[in-house]
């Protein structure tokens, strides 16, 4: 694994690009994140044609969201990209990215859930990714210290977050590199060339509407592979709207399932932390150094490379 290169950091003024690489969207809803990036952040924004278009499910045709990403990325001008929503279809699309000019001048590239395999691949070829609300979802009731901490990072502000403790925590600290994202994808990736590589590194996790039965075999394909065994680190971010038999039930809640699978490790682990398909999703710097301590009395995550800032 190369050494993590940090794209250059964002000034007032800059242009960043806007794509939708996965599901389609209403554009309407775009508008109030548009206008924070616009009006409040004083960013210029360039819109890609995959946020007006439509192909079944996704936002166009996997040709068509090639070209859009591949455009925004091609061009030395825009310095960074947000995605405006997940959903799905990343993975169709990822080995067809050509990152040659991205290289050439890198740039940040924000989102999460589905943007998962985008920000592997950024870690694969050794530069910093945002894990981050995406256009449709910063300006959402409650999204006011997300969207400010997507904000630090992206301006060069690394930020630090404290949050209550939880009696599954394991206590401890460390000192490492972010890595992880949703758990469907980061499963999805093994035996790919994205496969993750979690050694020695802190691990976040969160999820959306899955089966608990199903959450419980993620856990354990993660831990077959070797995806838990040698963590600096484990956070456990939200895992929302989860399904349930009807009869009979799976027997146990997501938080329990994970504990269950990570019992025989003694590194540290924070749960119920606000990463996920929620509101308050807080940026987390993928590839970044940060410094993890868990504790009695709640956790503290701070990214390192600037004095953090509690928000």
């Amino acid at each position: 694994m190369p050494t993590i290169q940090i794209p250059p950091f964002l000034q007032p003024g800059d242009k960043i690009g806007i794509v939708a690489p996965a599901s389609c969207i209403h554009y309407e809803d775009l508008l109030p994140g548009i206008s924070l990036l616009q009006d409040q952040w004083k960013l210029k924004v360039v819109e890609g044609k995959t946020l007006k278009s439509s192909f079944n499910q996704f936002s166009a045709s996997d040709a068509d969201r090639i070209e859009d990403l591949q455009m925004m990325l091609d061009d030395p001008s825009i310095k960074a990209v947000i995605a405006a929503r997940g959903g799905y279809g990343c993975s169709r699309i990822i080995d067809k990215i050509d990152f040659t000019n991205y290289l050439k001048s890198p740039k940040w590239i924000v989102g999460f859930s589905d943007l998962t395999v985008v920000l592997s691949k950024l870690y694969q070829l050794g530069y910093a990714g945002i894990h981050a609300p995406m256009v449709k979802s910063m300006t959402l009731e409650g999204a006011e210290k997300a969207a400010e901490s997507l904000r630090q990072i992206l301006f060069g502000e690394l930020p630090g977050y404290s949050v209550a403790p939880h009696d599954f925590n394991t206590t401890g600290s460390a000192v490492a590199e972010m890595i992880g994202g949703n758990l469907c994808l980061l499963a999805h990736m093994i035996g790919s060339e994205i496969e993750i590589d979690t050694e020695g590194k802190i691990l976040f996790i969160e999820d959306v509407n899955e089966y608990l039965y199903n959450l419980d075999r993620l856990m354990i394909q993660m831990k077959r592979a070797g995806k838990l065994s040698h963590l600096a680190g484990l956070i456990v971010g939200q895992f929302t709207d989860m399904r349930d038999n009807s009869n009979p039930s799976f027997g146990k809640t997501a938080n329990e399932i994970i504990k269950e699978h990570i019992a025989e490790f003694d590194y540290p682990v924070s749960f119920d932390f606000p990463v996920g398909h929620v509101a308050d999703n807080r940026a987390i710097g993928v590839g970044l150094n940060a410094y993890l301590d868990v504790n009695k009395d709640g956790v503290e995550l701070h990214f390192l490379s600037s004095a953090p800032t509690i928000i």
